[in-house]
């Protein structure tokens, strides 16, 4: 087995595994204190996006490890959907619309065209997140391991790119790396103690102490 294979596969089982954490967390205590809707979403539109450019590119692992993280995106937009009192299928909508349109460029403009897209819901997905980190008031529904083995994960998809090697991926892994690893110790500061950093509009409803 050749070191890109080994890297491909290595980054299948970590892409399957990352969202397993996140759906027992959350299977568990029903608390989506911390988590992001939108960022799930973008989630469902990057594992459909993915898996439909790794088969236009012939690179099982690719395939494998996004069509098989579904397995755990979906249930979780499920259960984000029956804790927030919202329509499942219209909580599917806007990650099956964005995966549409990706798979559309893909086919149309190449690689080099779908990576700079692809940017944009893996952005979404990791930005969504960070959004909730820093302003949630508790982070007590997210799970530490998801955000852990989405660095690794990144990180081991930026390797095999590089030897494959493949302009898409090494674009959206670069910048997913980057904001993942942001969530990552942002987390880890919520833990020990730094304050939520509320919206301006949350602000201004928030009353003031005399």
């Amino acid at each position: 087995m050749t070191e890109t294979e080994i890297l491909g596969w290595a980054g299948t089982v970590t892409a399957v595994v990352l969202g397993l954490p996140q759906l027992v967390r959350l299977a568990r205590t029903r608390n989506v204190e911390g988590l992001s809707l939108p960022a799930w979403q973008a989630f469902l539109a990057v594992n459909l996006g993915w898996t439909a450019h790794g088969i236009a590119i012939g690179q099982a692992p690719q395939v494998a490890a996004s069509a098989l993280s579904l397995l755990s995106t979906v249930p979780i937009l499920y259960l984000m959907s029956r804790q927030l009192k919202r329509s499942f299928l219209l909580t599917l909508a806007p990650g099956l619309g964005l995966a549409a349109l990706m798979v559309l460029i893909d086919q149309l403009f190449g690689s080099g065209a779908y990576g700079a897209v692809a940017i944009i819901p893996a952005v979404l997905a990791n930005a969504g997140q960070s959004v909730a980190l820093v302003r949630d008031r508790h982070v007590d529904g997210v799970s530490v391991l998801f955000l852990i083995l989405a660095v690794v994960n990144q990180v081991i998809w930026l390797a095999w790119a590089l030897l494959v090697p493949d302009t898409g991926t090494i674009i959206a892994a670069t910048t997913t790396g980057i904001i993942a690893l942001f969530n990552l110790a942002w987390y880890t500061a919520r833990v020990l103690g730094l304050p939520p950093i509320p919206s301006r509009q949350a602000a201004r409803r928030s009353p003031r102490r005399e």
